[in-house]
């Protein structure tokens, strides 16, 4: 017996995402409380450019408490497909317009707590293109090159989930 939805509520509607508590009952017939960031879905993006770098955005995380060296990212505007999320948060955050957009896969960021669902894209072809950055954002480009980035994130240097998972679903793609 699969677990069973009892009932739901809103408990906050926010800017980007909502919270809400699922009462479940579990296969063996107890009652359970969840609560569940209900997120419209997300991407990252690995933009190389011609020399073999990749361009990184650090920007403060105030849920970290710390400035964070990551890939650029960003979130779907309601219904937006990933691919065009991508093309549009590559200028947004780095100011480049990428020629190539290949998807290499996807994944929940979360998902014991969060429905965020994350593609991730590899940015070729780049080309100076930027689009107004979020006011929000306050982003510095740092280019690393491919293999300087793969041991920063085997030393524990980039301590963003979404970055290590999205290095690693290209691993293949960007060694030499």
């Amino acid at each position: 017996m699969p677990f069973q939805l009892i009932k739901s509520e809103t408990l906050l509607q926010g800017r980007t995402f909502k919270i809400r508590r699922d009462l479940l009952q579990t296969p063996d017939g107890r009652e359970t409380k969840y609560e569940i960031v209900e997120h419209g879905g997300s991407v990252v993006i690995i933009p190389m450019d011609q020399a073999g770098n990749i361009l990184f955005v650090r920007q403060y995380r105030h849920a970290a408490g710390m400035d964070m060296l990551e890939l650029p990212a960003g979130t779907r505007e309601k219904d937006e497909p990933f691919e065009e999320c991508a093309a549009r948060e590559i200028r947004e955050e780095t100011g480049m317009q990428a020629g190539t957009l290949k998807q290499l896969g996807s994944f929940y960021l979360a998902p014991g707590y969060s429905t965020e669902y994350m593609g991730v894209f590899l940015a070729t072809d780049l080309k100076h293109n930027p689009l107004q950055a979020d006011d929000d954002e306050f982003l510095a480009v740092e280019k690393i090159p491919v293999q300087q980035a793969f041991q920063m994130a085997e030393r524990g240097e980039l301590p963003d989930a979404k970055t290590l998972a999205a290095l690693l679903m290209a691993k293949n793609y960007l060694e030499t």
